[in-house]
């Protein structure tokens, strides 16, 4: 990305700083849940000894649960090893200003150790290594992603306090495509909206969803990595700027028994010139190249293998129910959204969406999924199943896997994961399925209580 230009310029950043416009700088990378992890820096220091020469972190933080227990099971991080630090190196096309964060400035790092190798189960590393395969076969990748979440009239203290239940959502029924739902928490979405904005990220729209409170906001394609750099930022900005407003909200797959939240992934590919190589002539069945129908028939022989990379979480399979518009069947189909991959487009704009994950995804495991099931299609000349042209729910197709446990053993038992990603990442994420597994199978919930306690 050394050729893109950043939304902010390290000149502009020392004339900012000079200034007293800008006095914070967040240096911080994404960790295996997508989460954004660093540190905030006086902005005088960050120009003078980090900008050039990097930070440190503890590399636990590639090798903790989602609530930053240590757990064992790790090879890269452990008390035997001494839980030592990795380098954190600034990508200077990732800087920007954060409007919701006053006098603020942010980059995104890559990770190393400090031999200056790359710390390959790293999220952002597993993301570049697919995209230099992909630059192999001389294509790269443009990826949209529809992040839905719930917006509540509670604080997330509030929240917390109540154990999140009895929460009140900021619309009380389906607001699907309405202008008058949306419009009840205008001011929220619209300062999303425009902060996102001065932040560099290119605004589409805002859309009310089916459950209670439920929205979506859209923003344009981009280049992979550029996608899910700004995916990061939008998740926690969009989160701190609801937290300032006196609101919470939450990206969780499934958060109750209504319509869950989704992240379809939308993916194209581009040759040297930037033409869409998935468009193929008017004659070609449904408009695709033989470059897609191979790319995709890769994408429906690869998905269970990789569900854990779009489904990474035991709520995440929460979502997975028969006409719920989440996927249940391994299929494709043209504008069908039944199926698991759904074909959109024409020309320019001709690319598949993939339906599985949810808005508790990690984009770049996401992406760096997609593109290594892509990969196989095209290098072993994959054939394109016919499309579903029904009702992919009812039908006689492989069904996605049904709880994390299933993809886990996918994961780990898989040879396309393996020649794509190679027995470390195999293992580290294995570990990372081993970990919610063990702490949800030692954890009494509620549905348990509420059964047991007097009933049984």
């Amino acid at each position: 990305m050394a050729d893109r230009t950043p939304p902010l310029s390290v000149d502009e950043l020392h004339a900012l700083v000079a200034s007293g416009e800008i006095d914070t700088v967040v240096l911080a990378f994404p960790d295996m849940q997508g989460r954004l992890q660093g540190k905030r820096f006086a902005a005088r220091f960050f120009l003078d000894d980090v900008l050039e020469h990097g930070t440190e972190g503890c590399n636990y933080l590639l090798a903790v649960d989602t609530e930053m227990n240590t757990v064992d099971g790790y090879e890269m991080s452990s008390w035997e090893r001494g839980y030592g630090d990795f380098a954190m190196h600034p990508d200077l096309s990732t800087l920007r200003r954060l409007p919701w964060n006053t006098g603020t400035a942010f980059l995104v790092a890559d990770l190393a150790w400090n031999d200056g190798s790359p710390v390959v189960a790293a999220p952002r590393q597993i993301l570049r290594r697919q995209l230099e395969r992909l630059a192999e076969h001389g294509f790269t990748a443009k990826v949209g992603t529809e992040l839905e979440f719930i917006v509540f009239k509670d604080t997330y203290e509030q929240a917390w306090d109540a154990h999140y239940r009895d929460l009140t959502p900021a619309n009380q029924y389906n607001i699907d495509y309405s202008v008058l739902g949306t419009g009840r928490i205008e001011p929220l979405l619209r300062r999303i909206r425009n902060e996102m904005t001065g932040a560099g990220l290119i605004v589409e729209s805002a859309k009310g969803e089916c459950n209670p409170g439920q929205h979506e906001i859209a923003f344009k394609y981009d280049d992979a990595l550029v996608t899910c750099d700004q995916h990061a930022v939008y998740k926690t900005g969009a989160k701190e700027i609801a937290s300032q407003e006196g609101y919470s909200l939450t990206f969780m797959a499934k958060y109750n028994e209504r319509e869950g939240n989704s992240c379809h992934i939308h993916l194209s590919l581009a040759d040297s010139d930037g033409t869409n190589v998935m468009a193929g002539a008017a004659a070609d069945p449904g408009g695709m190249s033989e470059v897609m129908r191979y790319f995709l028939a890769g994408q429906l022989a690869a998905l269970r293998d990789f569900s854990l990379l779009y489904a990474p979480n035991i709520n995440s399979y929460k979502r997975f129910q028969p006409g719920s518009f989440a996927p249940t069947a391994v299929a494709w189909g043209y504008d069908n959204r039944t199926c698991a991959l759904r074909v959109v487009g024409h020309g320019r704009s001709m690319r598949f969406e993939n339906r599985l994950p949810g808005g508790d995804v990690n984009p770049y495991l996401a992406v760096a999924g997609l593109i290594a099931a892509g990969l196989h299609g095209i290098e072993q000349k994959l054939e394109l199943p016919e499309a579903c042209a029904g009702n992919a729910y009812t039908a006689d197709y492989a069904h996605v896997p049904t709880t994390l446990r299933e993809a886990a053993e996918l994961w780990e038992n898989s040879p396309v994961a393996k020649a794509a990603f190679g027995d470390e990442v195999v293992a580290h994420y294995r570990n990372m399925a081993r970990v919610e597994l063990d702490a949800f199978d030692a954890a009494v919930t509620d549905w348990e209580l509420r059964r047991s306690f007097e009933r049984l």
